[in-house]
Parts: C-alpha cells; sequence; structure tokens
C-alpha cells in the first residue's frame, strides 16, 4: 500500500517534457509511481486532483530565514506560496558562527536589521542563541520541528566578525593567518552540512554607522582562499553578489575560482539602469566563455526589478523625511493613518519643501513619480508608464505628492504603491524574462523572510506561475513546463539538491496541487506578528489546494494542518532509492 495517492491530476513534472494527465503515489517519503495507478493499489490517503494542477513543491534558492528558521517551522509566508525547501544564508549574512556575549549577537542583528531590513527587536526575542560555532547553529535548527526544508550556507559577514573582531567591522585587508582561520571555520560548517559560503561586495548593504557590511571590500587572497576549501572538500557552492563596478576583474576571480575547485559559484545579477543593462550583456557574454571553459557561473535574476512597496505604516513612502509626518511615527498604526485624514495636517505636510537624503535612491523615493504606481488589490507588478502617480495627478489636475498622499490613504490606509526603482528602464518585464531564461542564469532573489518593511517578494513563485504563464499581456508569455522547470528543477541543481525539484520515482515527494485557473496573490499587507510585535508586509496567496513535503501535507487550502515533515537538509543531496516503494 502507498501512503499518498493523487488521482487524476494534470502533471507537470518539473523536467521541462509536456504535461500529461497522470497519477503519483508517494511512499517513504518519495516518488514511488507516475502514470496510471490501478484502483486496486490504495494508499492511506487519496486526493483527487481532476482539474488540478500537480507541480513539485517550489525551491528558493534566496532566503534571509536564518533567525526566522529557528522559531517559525513554516518560515511564513514561504509555505503560502507551495514554497517546499529554501536555502539561507545569503548575501554573506547570518548568525553563526557568533562569540557567545551580547555585544556579538547584537552586532550580528545590527547589521541584519541594517542591512535586510528585519526587525532588530524580532531577532533579538526571536533567536535563542545556543550556539556559538555554525555546527552548532545546524544543531539548534536540526532539532526544532519544521513542516519544510531548510538549507543553510555559511555567511561571510560572521565569520569574518568572529575571526577578526573590529578589525573585520572596518573592513581591514585580512592577514594571511586570518584567511586560513576563515577558511577552517568554513571548512567545518561545510563538513557539518552547510550547502556552501555566501559573501557580499556591494556596497548597497549599509550599516547604520554608514559604513559597508564587514567582507565588502575583501581581497582576491581572501576570497579564493575561504574558496579553496570547497575544492579540499569536493562540495559546497560559492554564492555573492556585487555591484559589478570592475566586473571584468570580479569575473576573472570567480571563473578561477570556479574552475580551479570544480564548483558552482553563485551569483546575484539586477540591473539599475540603461548603462548597467549594456554591461549585463557582457558579464552573460563572459560567463557564456567562462563556462565552455570549465567554470560553473549561474547568475541569478530576479522575475520582478528591484523594488519598493509604500505604506504609510511601512519603512518608506514619499513623505517619511517630511518634519510633519515623524511624529505620527510614535502612534498605532490606526491613530497614524487617523491623523492622516485631517486635512490641516495634510496640508502642513504638502507644503514642506521636499527633503533630501543625500542619497539618490532616497531622494528618488520622494521625488520619482514617474516610476511609481498604485499597486492596487488585485497587485500589478508590471504597470504601463501611463498609469504612474505622475501622470495620474496630471489628469486629476493635482500635484504627484497629493495624488500619492490621498492614494496611500485608500482602502483605511491598507493601500500601497509600487516603485520599482532599479530595472525598469523600459517600462515592462521583457529585460527581466530575458535574463532568467538565459541558460547559464537561474529565478532567484525571493529575498524570504527579508526587507520586511519594504517588501513581500516571497510572492515571485505564485506570480511566476500566474502572471507570467496565464494573465500577461504586455508581452511574451512562457510555457507551463518551462516556468517550473525553472523554479524547481533548474533552482534545486545550482545549490547542489539533486535529490528533489521534479516529479520521477525516487525523488523526494515535495508537490503542490494547485488549481490554476484560479491562483493569484493577495495584496500585500503590513502586519506586527514577528516576535516582539516586529512589524513586516504580508502577501498570501489563494490557489494552492495541497501542499506536499516528503509526502506529507502541510497544506490543505491555505491553511497549515500541523504536520511537521520537514528538515535541514545537510549537505548536497543526491536521488534516494526506492526502498520497497511498490
Amino acid at each position: 500500500m502507498y501512503d499518498l495517492i493523487i488521482r487524476n491530476g494534470l502533471v507537470v513534472d518539473g523536467t521541462g517534457g509536456p504535461a500529461k494527465n497522470a497519477d503519483i503515489a508517494v511512499k517513504n517519503g518519495l516518488i514511488a509511481a507516475v502514470g496510471t495507478i490501478s484502483k486496486d493499489q490504495g494508499a492511506k490517503r487519496e486526493i483527487d486532483a481532476d482539474g488540478l494542477l500537480v507541480t513539485p513543491g517550489w525551491v528558493d534558492t534566496h532566503s534571509h530565514m536564518d533567525g526566522q528558521a529557528s522559531w517559525d517551522a513554516y518560515c511564513s509566508p514561504a509555505n503560502h506560496h507551495g514554497i517546499t525547501t529554501l536555502v539561507m544564508g545569503n548575501c554573506g549574512v547570518g548568525f553563526a558562527p557568533c562569540k557567545p556575549d551580547d555585544r556579538s549577537h547584537q552586532e550580528l542583528i545590527e547589521v541584519m536589521e541594517d542591512v535586510e531590513d528585519i526587525p532588530g527587536a524580532a531577532l533579538d526575542e526571536g533567536i535563542s542563541w545556543e550556539w556559538e560555532s555554525f555546527p552548532e547553529y545546524l544543531d539548534a535548527l536540526d532539532k526544532f520541528p519544521r513542516a519544510i526544508d531548510i538549507a543553510a550556507q555559511v555567511p561571510h559577514c560572521a565569520v569574518r566578525t568572529y575571526v577578526m573582531g573590529q578589525r573585520g567591522i572596518d573592513n581591514e585587508d585580512a592577514t594571511a593567518e586570518d584567511v586560513a582561520k576563515m577558511a577552517a571555520l568554513v571548512k567545518e560548517g561545510i563538513e557539518a552540512g552547510a550547502v556552501g559560503f555566501t559573501t557580499s561586495r556591494t556596497e548597497l548593504h549599509m550599516t547604520r554607522h554608514g559604513e559597508v557590511m564587514p567582507g565588502t571590500f575583501s581581497t582576491e587572497e581572501e576570497l579564493l582562499g575561504i574558496g579553496r576549501v570547497l575544492g579540499e572538500l569536493g562540495t559546497g557552492i560559492y554564492g555573492m553578489n556585487s555591484d559589478w563596478y570592475n566586473w571584468e576583474e570580479e569575473l576573472d576571480w570567480m571563473k578561477r575560482l570556479s574552475i580551479e575547485n570544480q564548483c558552482t559559484l553563485n551569483f546575484v545579477l539586477f540591473y539599475q539602469n540603461e548603462e548597467a543593462w549594456q554591461r549585463v550583456q557582457e558579464i552573460f557574454k563572459y560567463v557564456e566563455k567562462a563556462n565552455a571553459e570549465g567554470a560553473r557561473l549561474v547568475a541569478h535574476v530576479g522575475v520582478r526589478p528591484v523594488n519598493v512597496l509604500m505604506n504609510f505604516n511601512g519603512t518608506v513612502h514619499p513623505f517619511f523625511l517630511h518634519q510633519n509626518f515623524g511624529p505620527l511615527m510614535a502612534l498605532s498604526p490606526e491613530e497614524r493613518i487617523e491623523k492622516l485624514r485631517d486635512p490641516d495636517l495634510k496640508a502642513k505636510i504638502l507644503a514642506e519643501p521636499i527633503p533630501s537624503m543625500g542619497n539618490e535612491v532616497a531622494d528618488r523615493m520622494v521625488t520619482d513619480f514617474d516610476t511609481m504606481f498604485e499597486l492596487g488589490e488585485d497587485p500589478n507588478y508590471e504597470p504601463d508608464p501611463s498609469e504612474s502617480i505622475a501622470n495620474k495627478a496630471k489628469l486629476a489636475g493635482v500635484s504627484p505628492q497629493e495624488y500619492a498622499y490621498d492614494a496611500l490613504l485608500k482602502r483605511d490606509g491598507k493601500a500601497m504603491l509600487y516603485f520599482p526603482f532599479m530595472g525598469y528602464g523600459n517600462g515592462d518585464l521583457s529585460r527581466q524574462l530575458s535574463m532568467i531564461r538565459h541558460k547559464d542564469a537561474v529565478l532567484s532573489l525571493a529575498d524570504t523572510g527579508a526587507h520586511c518593511g519594504v517588501l513581500s517578494d516571497v510572492s515571485i513563485p505564485t506570480y511566476w506561475l500566474s502572471y507570467f504563464t496565464r494573465d500577461r499581456e504586455r508581452g511574451e508569455r512562457v510555457p507551463v513546463e518551462e516556468a517550473v522547470k525553472l523554479h524547481t528543477h533548474d533552482t534545486a541543481r545550482c545549490v547542489g539538491l539533486e535529490d528533489r525539484g521534479t516529479l520521477e520515482p525516487g525523488m523526494k515527494a515535495d508537490i503542490n496541487v494547485i488549481d490554476y485557473e484560479n491562483l493569484r496573490m493577495l495584496a500585500p499587507e503590513v502586519r506586527y506578528d514577528l516576535p516582539a510585535g516586529g512589524r513586516r508586509i504580508f502577501q498570501g496567496a489563494e490557489g494552492y489546494k495541497y501542499t506536499i513535503v516528503s509526502g506529507e501535507v502541510i497544506m490543505e487550502d491555505g491553511v497549515e494542518t500541523n504536520a511537521m515533515p520537514g528538515k535541514l537538509i545537510r549537505g548536497m543531496q543526491k536521488p534516494a532509492q526506492l526502498a520497497a516503494a511498490n
């Protein structure tokens, strides 16, 4: 007898092959059979998937659940979007190794709060700090019950701070002894089960002290010295992001590291403007040539441009720097919205000179109404430029500031503005799509668990499937089979997980059963449900009938079942052998 049979579904198996009507049988947490399964072959549970789409579970390669995974079994809201595996420890930030004292804990919390916009109070209250070393951190994660699978990477920032102390925080060059100690810690972490190592080389990752995070300016000797651990162990991935100002130099050492250590090097790739778009084309050309020579360089690309969701209760909006708005931050969300409805206060805020922080991105958030849009209850992430706040204000005969102010008060202050401030220069998502479909790229950058006050890109899997395969009208659509493969098979393989991502016998039984015609994202909303009442933007979904991990249903019609089949993934995974599955 099987443990589970899913009958009559339209199976898109993640291989890229054509969809087919089939049954799927599960035993011992693995796919046991795909095809026509006799009614005589029963199961402990059967699901009728007639009229439904059956896919592998989504594999999220870019999350920041390093803290939340220690207290939240579902890594919410990942579970609401069909994510069954997520990989954390990205961008070089994380919480281990860490000295066993409050100062060291606070240093890592501050970096995560400043760089990834995760409320520090939530991290402070939610994290138990049962560890010092990275293996101890993995042990703490391993013993916590969970619904979905997680994998961890060793973060450069934490390693550098642990070894070098204040010198590491101040971004002083590492000595040969420092590099050797860091490499030893990374080796220890990967031997204990980390799937790789990550670092950050972007100046966008700034701390509250106006400094870039530790490791940003690390020398080639440090980067390669740590990377050699992967070659010594014969396992592990290397992850990084960069501003790509000196992209040829960066790609040169990346290529050498990958070839010499026979490892995959995953890197974040997005573009800010027209000049950067040309650089992206050159980077892809370099990567194609490098991979033909034996490297394994993989670009991680987002479905959406780099964006911010603006709300009066969020982190940023066009008035967050105004003097008359400042005192409202001490109020409750309800009191704040009530005050903002006051015509006199509105007049005072709108009469203020437009403030400036001397920072291009921050200044654009209060002035660039040509690139701001009302998101609406049915979120549109590919708006026509004619729908901008600036154009709507012109038609309404009011200033862009006044239009934006009134728009943010809609739906009792729950309304949001969408600000795609990088990568939307041509006013559609055609470039994003071309990047995603490049043979040396994977769909990524959901930033699950991070940037809590400005976005909820954890909804990317739902958006990718519903919009790009079904609803898109402003450009090319993607075949469902291709879309599923890109977010299951391909994402799993780029992080060394070969045991999941397809619905084939012997593969891990991580499955979504989806009402494809009615699959949709809900409007994002501000919630205060993190530890210590921490704030986040939460975006749910409708249309996931069942989400299954290792053969157990963890979500049914959007509701948690309390099943806890998830686990910490220890190292890279190969397909399991079916043990007496039949």
